[in-house]
């Protein structure tokens, strides 16, 4: 499970996400299963995958149930991480109907959306194989969602960058210029930290290789990751000469599929997505009644 260092553990989250999403989804009362299954019926229900990918959502799912209904049955065929293929099964449960049919939706919305994201990523993590360079996610997440949004990815082999604006200073363009420029936001940020945050790292977006050399002149010691946003693979390899391993560095903008490779190829520590989340589709998944 994800380890950001935040106010409140994974569980707790989780279990917040639950309580709202139930809310909004039940209301004053779950009335198509009230009308017509008595409360103390207990009954068995097993996840069909019907496309193939990468699984993701299992834990989170078991999860879901036993805030529902501590005590539930709960028996995983397959893990989260695994590739899955058409006709097999995920898993089953056992526990009240009612409970089934108020979480059927919400497990369905979280790991079809879970799965995914982690195929995707799947897909771009293959493309690193035999090269330095990590894939990074980004905040451009479903708000509310972010924490399984993150999950995924990490379960789709990419590694999860700053959770909120809570555990890392990055300072943008938006930043730099609201600021008056690199030298006077960079000195601002170590001042914040060593007086405020000690211990919070501070990444810099850098937009030219002049950005680059200001960085590296003004900021050693104090910024820990020099961000080189839309730099083309050509500009990079520039750039890592300037910055000569000095920094962490993470290549962001216009970055896909098609070109990830190149982008590797220059050295870069580090890779950032944004389409990992919010250009992944849903895959297809059911949960069916199991009657005996």
């Amino acid at each position: 499970m994800l380890s950001f260092v935040c106010m409140k553990t994974f569980d707790e989250q989780l279990a917040h996400i639950v309580q709202e999403a139930l809310a909004e989804d039940v209301g004053d009362g779950d009335h198509s299963t009230l009308c017509c299954i008595p409360f103390d019926k207990r009954g068995k229900a097993v996840l069909k995958i019907k496309q193939d990918g990468i699984l993701a959502g299992v834990e989170v799912v078991q999860k879901i149930f036993s805030i529902v209904e501590p005590g539930v049955k709960f028996n995983a065929f397959k893990k989260d991480g695994d590739t899955m293929r058409y006709g097999e099964k995920a898993f089953e449960v056992e526990a009240s109907i009612h409970t089934i049919l108020k979480c059927e939706r919400l497990v369905l919305n979280c790991m079809q959306r879970m799965s995914g994201i982690a195929t995707l990523t799947h897909k771009y993590t293959y493309k690193l194989q035999g090269y330095h360079t990590k894939l990074l996610d980004t905040r451009k997440t479903t708000p509310n969602f972010r924490l399984l949004e993150k999950e995924a990815v990490r379960i789709g082999g990419g590694t999860n960058h700053r959770f909120g604006l809570f555990d890392m200073i990055m300072l943008k363009d938006n930043h730099i210029d609201y600021c008056g420029g690199l030298q006077a936001a960079i000195g601002k940020a170590y001042e914040y930290v060593q007086t405020k945050k000690p211990g919070l790292k501070i990444e810099v977006e850098t937009r030219s290789l002049e950005d680059v050399k200001i960085v590296c002149t003004l900021a050693k010691g104090k910024v820990f990751r020099i961000m080189l946003d839309n730099f083309t693979p050509e500009l990079i390899e520039e750039a890592m000469l300037i910055i000569n391993h000095d920094f962490e560095t993470e290549a962001s903008g216009g970055i896909n599929l098609e070109n990830i490779t190149a982008y590797a190829a220059t050295g870069v520590d580090y890779v950032s997505v944004g389409g990992l989340i919010h250009q992944a589709q849903s895959l297809d998944l059911s949960l069916k009644a199991e009657i005996e």
